[in-house]
């Protein structure tokens, strides 16, 4: 494969990521960073729905093997966790850090002295994990660590409520973008997060991440360089939409796009108070899935399988 280098750098060389970072820096004074609209000043005290203000607020941060295998490759996927959340869905398996709180408030320079850490590890990307709402502190650490060597991959990994005016202040900065497709349905997720206008800002979202970055490109080692992977949790009983979201993906997006059709809900959260979400996922639930996935036209399933085996 041809050099390569993290598309943030050429954006840093040519003088634009300041006004990047300035204007983040502005939308939080009304804040309206994410479909939300709490229309808060996170610069003076005020807390919106994900109640965090202008600095970082991180529960940990990792090399981490259990991510897609493009990002994992030999060393991990370096992993920061944001505390909070913009959506917190009912059934959340990060219910601690989401809804708790889970976590402390750090500066910038911690925030990009964790991601020279994680590249300092070896791990093949820096995987921002939830950042809807701390799209700011990314962008205000991102020069800090680049004055420190930063030179692998961004990682976007959100909940895919994402509003289209943030994304494209993150385009030519981020080089991967792994939202989920959580619901196709409004209803359901009016239900399970509150937010009926989910599906339509989900498809505008994906819409817009795989303008900015295309279809995945994997080095030769099959390790992730840039592009779109999309998350789907398939829920009981059909309750996630999957045959639309992969239709939506196949048709709309692209043919092209890995998806991760993920198998692994349980009960997690308040899921309990909602008839459907008691219930694990079958076997056969997400055998479905899959050849819906297939049908559609989708090819680039994520396997689940290692890299690199015995490591």
């Amino acid at each position: 494969m041809e050099q390569w280098e993290p598309v943030y750098l050429e954006t840093q060389r040519r003088g634009l990521l300041q006004a990047k970072i300035d204007a983040a820096y502005d939308i939080l004074s009304r804040c309206n960073l994410c479909p939300r609209n709490c229309l808060v000043d996170r610069h003076h005290g005020e807390l919106g729905l994900c109640r965090t203000g202008d600095s970082p607020v991180v529960s940990s941060y990792m090399p981490h093997f259990g991510e897609e295998d493009p990002l994992v490759g030999r060393h991990g996927s370096g992993t920061i966790f944001f505390t909070h959340c913009n959506l917190y869905c009912l059934f959340c398996q990060n219910y601690e850090i989401s809804h708790g709180g889970g976590g402390e408030e750090i500066t910038l320079a911690d925030l990009a002295a964790a991601m020279l850490y994680l590249q300092k590890r070896g791990c093949h990307n820096i995987n921002f994990v939830t950042p809807s709402h701390q799209v700011y502190q990314i962008l205000a650490a991102l020069p800090l660590a680049i004055a420190g060597g930063l030179n692998v991959p961004l990682v976007y990994n959100t909940g895919g409520y994402d509003a289209r005016e943030t994304l494209r202040l993150l385009d030519g900065v981020v080089d991967i973008y792994l939202p989920d497709f959580k619901f196709w349905d409004p209803q359901v997720a009016k239900d399970l997060c509150q937010a009926e206008d989910y599906p339509e800002i989900a498809r505008q979202a994906v819409t817009e991440m795989h303008c900015q970055v295309g279809d995945l490109m994997v080095d030769d080692n099959g390790v992730a360089r840039r592009g779109l992977l999309v998350r789907h949790l398939v829920l009981p009983d059909g309750l996630a939409g999957t045959r639309e979201v992969m239709e939506f993906l196949a048709r709309e997006v692209s043919p092209r796009t890995y998806v991760n059709v993920m198998g692994q809900y349980r009960p997690c959260g308040r899921a309990a108070e909602h008839p459907i979400l008691r219930k694990f996922l079958t076997g056969l639930e997400h055998e479905e899935a899959l050849r819906l996935a297939r049908k559609a036209g989708l090819t680039r399933l994520d396997r689940r399988e290692k890299l690199f085996r015995g490591l």
